[in-house]
């Protein structure tokens, strides 16, 4: 774990996103890369076990953008993809809505509107 967590340390003092779910979120609070960014993970908890200070900072959302830092917990990977697409601007925002819709809320009208758009 500790070349994973060097590498986002790099990752962010360069400039590129650097995405953690689940049990990586517990290796950036190990790397103190939690300690000054909005951040998430499976339960403010869990980090705490790692000894990090950054327990002020931790936010009870599915996933949490904090500039080039995306953090989710291991029970929301759609929203943790949907952060991802949009902190890399992979979709317009109508089609990331309707995306959403269709595999967050599981609601087949988003199937529709991503077939026009």
């Amino acid at each position: 774990m500790a070349g994973f967590r060097a590498a986002a340390q790099a990752f962010l003092a360069a400039g590129v996103p650097v995405a953690a779910i689940c049990g990586a979120t517990y290796g950036l609070a190990l790397e103190g890369l939690l300690d000054e960014r909005a951040h998430t993970s499976n339960a403010a908890e869990y980090l705490a076990f790692t000894g990090y200070a950054g327990a002020d900072r931790y936010v009870a959302e599915p996933a949490v953008t904090d500039g080039d830092l995306i953090t989710a917990s291991g029970t929301a990977p759609v929203h943790f993809a949907r952060a991802i697409f949009a902190r890399l601007g992979l979709y317009e925002p109508g089609v990331a809505a309707s995306w959403f819709k269709l595999y967050g809320d599981r609601d087949p009208a988003g199937f529709y509107e991503l077939m026009s758009a």
